[in-house]
């Protein structure tokens, strides 16, 4: 038998499909990946996440912490848009019942973790957090091969990150020596004012978010179309003193910029490159590694090799070993 298609609305009206499977959800604590295809609106609007143990299951969320999401969204649409609210408390209100008495005595609507799916609700939960951020954004961004989505993101974080440094907020930020002179990086730090700094290091961990020490953002898949809401104060603080340790062996890079110097014609970026070398990466790792194309990666070989003499791969570890440029601070 086949599923009746799911018939499109808005936020404020839950189709039945969606109301059914929501409350089944809030009663029972859980629903399956294959259950929630019939009314795919649930994940749309956050009232269903994938489970941080299993990504096939589906948890709902609390009914006042979605309803308060939906609600900030609407607030920045135009005026016409206002009388949706009174519809959507409308809807809610019984299932605001049901979540009450689920949550009774918990203490708190809001998870240590939760996983955020999709761009729109990863950027909507960072920008909820940093609406409410008084004091610092901690942020570790990895070398990504830019795209017009990811541009478009960028401008919105822009504004985010401006809105904060006006309130008196400070903003730190890490990225791979790499972005030193990328003129995307650059152009974001001509247009920031107050306390913002940059420092760059050769390998940074994956992306992560630290907003006022009480909630992170890190990666929840490798196309971070899934994100981690972190929350737990033991991680939070995990993260943020991971972000002090790494700031303090980075290289200034804004707003004054450290030199890199070069050891007998090897600069840093290829020193970097040696010391993958002579663990006997590839070519493609290495460039990973060290937020580079596979081709750029090359071209410091070559210019490595040329440096010391070397004629093959095998003989450039020996040279790299026996040069003892890995051995010297720089």
């Amino acid at each position: 038998m086949t599923a009746a298609p799911h018939a499109e609305h808005g936020p404020e009206v839950l189709c039945a499909a969606g109301t059914e499977l929501y409350e089944r959800a809030l009663r029972e604590g859980r629903v399956s990946g294959a259950d929630a295809e019939a009314a795919p609106c649930l994940v749309d609007f956050g009232l269903l996440h994938p489970a941080v143990t299993d990504l096939d299951r589906l948890e709902p969320a609390s009914p006042a912490l979605a309803l308060h999401r939906l609600l900030r969204a609407f607030e920045e649409r135009i005026a016409d848009e206002r009388r949706r609210e009174q519809r959507l408390a409308e809807t809610f209100e019984p299932l605001l019942r049901i979540g009450l008495g689920q949550t009774a005595g918990a203490g708190s609507d809001t998870p240590a973790i939760s996983v955020l799916s999709g761009f729109d609700r990863i950027n909507l939960a960072i920008a909820e957090a940093l609406a409410d951020a008084s004091a610092e954004l901690l942020a570790i961004h990895p070398y990504t091969s830019h795209t017009r989505a990811r541009a478009e993101r960028h401008a919105e974080a822009l504004v985010r990150d401006q809105d904060l440094l006006d309130r008196g907020g400070r903003i730190r930020t890490l990225y791979q020596h790499t972005l030193r002179h990328a003129p995307s990086v650059l152009a974001r730090y001509e247009l920031l004012r107050g306390d913002v700094e940059a420092r760059t290091l050769d390998e940074v961990t994956e992306r992560l978010l630290v907003v006022d020490r009480t909630v992170a953002f890190v990666p929840g898949s490798k196309d971070r179309s899934l994100a981690l809401e972190v929350r737990h104060p033991a991680l939070v603080d995990y993260f943020a003193t991971t972000f002090d340790r790494l700031w303090q062996l980075a290289t200034p890079m804004y707003p004054q910029a450290a030199q890199q110097p070069s050891l007998d014609g090897v600069t840093h970026r290829q020193r970097a490159i040696a010391a993958l070398l002579v663990e006997g990466l590839t070519d493609a790792v290495i460039a990973d590694r060290l937020g580079m194309n596979i081709r750029t990666a090359r071209v410091h070989i070559a210019k490595l090799a040329a440096t010391l003499g070397s004629e093959s791969r095998a003989q450039l570890g020996y040279l790299i070993a026996r040069s003892g440029i890995l051995d010297r601070e720089p």
